[in-house]
């Protein structure tokens, strides 16, 4: 970042003296005012709950433009990067800050595709979990329980433990999630194979059984790809941030995963396609398409309590770029499989008419995210909805890793340490047991 040509200059009305504050620039995106010492000046914080309004650090890998509705990794738009090249080659580009050449590309396929295996006593660390266990609730387990089987890259402050973290972590991510759902419907673990993709081998893991052989689909592996790359990263998100305050106490790299699993979880953040799904097939039940108009009414009604899952963005303010992405995928698989006729899509495309077309939700910009056509997907394809989470974990865990990688490079980085508006009790003093 680099000073901007002006500066920001803060003035009170109680007659304080006004406090002078740098503004920088970046290479694109709003300019910041830099308040590190605005408590030293003047005793104050900034109030912002959310963090709508605050830059909590300065970063290269993700840049996004919700209003003109463009996701950037590294320089390169999502549309290219989905159309042009797979998971793998993105998390080259993540880490490493370029897209690989053809021997770099080789190098780190095999790199990836070389460590998928986990530690076997994996399956008995399982086994003390129920059967009818949350998949996240497994996968932030198995996750952290990585940092005791792999003792020789748990220093956060290390580069070469942070390199054969990331490297383990990737590999390992989709035979963990495979695991953890193997383990819930009682059928044995498929062992990964290095004769295949990445995707394709997770698809093996997830529905192959040691009875016969798996034939991995081409349209599916492709699909399924897609998704890893359009959720690979999305800049300073919930559990980006997580992964970030967590790693700056120092913690390890496995540890501070976990921590973003579990921020995952939750139904605003990563289990948003699972929720939307929940939401068209309550609608399905309800009656499916002939109820979608009054559906949207219920929406509209500030006091029924019916929410609009999938539709909207904390960010975007225009078409997710992502949400396009994902419906020609979705397309392709529905047709692939043979379901162009699943009520379930039938229903979305309803849905996303009426929200494209209403004033209500056009004024109010309530586009479809690639929540609103991911869930479809995956069920298309056979992943069942509590699961829907724990893939999107295995695709951003290498986002994580970036951004925790520069969080840690940066010389600027600190422990994280909000303040806050303290509005409770002032001092007191205890009384007695009997004057209480």
């Amino acid at each position: 970042m680099k000073l901007a040509d002006n500066k920001a200059t803060l003035s009170f009305s109680n007659g304080s003296p006004s406090v002078d504050l740098p503004v920088y620039r970046g290479s694109v995106g709003p300019d910041v005012i830099d308040i590190r010492k605005l408590y030293a000046q003047t005793g104050m914080f900034t109030y912002d709950p959310g963090f709508l309004s605050t830059a909590a650090c300065q970063s290269a890998i993700t840049y996004i433009d919700g209003d003109k509705g463009e996701l950037l990794y590294r320089g390169y738009p999502i549309e290219q990067l989905a159309t042009k090249c797979d998971y793998l080659d993105t998390c080259h580009l993540l880490l490493k800050g370029e897209l690989p050449t053809l021997q770099e590309r080789q190098d780190f396929h095999k790199l990836i595709l070389r460590h998928t295996m986990v530690n076997e006593q994996m399956q008995f660390f399982l086994r003390g979990f129920r059967r009818d266990a949350h998949p996240m609730a497994v996968l932030t387990g198995l996750v952290g329980a990585l940092s005791a089987f792999y003792h020789d890259s748990t220093d956060i402050n290390n580069p070469e433990h942070r390199a054969i973290a990331a490297i383990r972590l990737i590999a390992k991510m989709p035979t963990l999630v495979a695991m953890a759902y193997k383990y819930g419907v009682g059928q044995p673990y498929m062992y990964p194979r290095n004769d295949l993709s990445y995707a394709g081998n997770f698809l093996r893991m997830m529905f192959g059984s040691p009875c016969e052989d798996y034939r991995v689909n081409p349209v599916l592996e492709r699909a399924l790809d897609r998704i890893f790359i359009l959720h690979a990263d999305h800049e300073q998100n919930a559990s980006t941030s997580t992964v970030r305050l967590c790693g700056s106490s120092g913690t390890n790299p496995f540890a501070a995963i976990a921590a973003g699993v579990a921020c995952l979880w939750g139904p605003a953040h990563g289990g948003a396609n699972e929720a939307c799904l929940n939401m068209l097939e309550d609608i399905e039940r309800q009656g499916g398409v002939a109820k979608v108009g009054q559906f949207m009414e219920q929406v509209k009604d500030k006091n029924s309590g019916v929410k609009l899952m999938g539709f909207g963005h904390r960010v975007y303010k225009n078409y997710d770029p992502r949400a396009k992405l994902m419906q020609e995928t979705c397309n392709e698989v529905l047709t692939e499989l043979g379901l162009e006729k699943d009520p379930l899509f039938k229903l979305a495309k309803e849905l996303e008419k009426i929200a494209l077309e209403d004033d209500y939700f056009v004024q109010r910009k309530l586009y479809p995210n690639v929540d609103f056509y991911s869930g479809i997907v995956q069920r298309a394809i056979g992943i069942p909805v509590n699961l829907f989470t724990g893939i999107f974990s295995l695709a951003r865990t290498v986002g994580w890793i970036a951004q925790l990688n520069e969080m840690i490079s940066d010389p600027e980085y600190k422990i994280g340490r909000p303040r806050q508006l303290f509005i409770g009790a002032v001092a007191r003093d205890v009384k007695s047991l009997a004057d209480r």
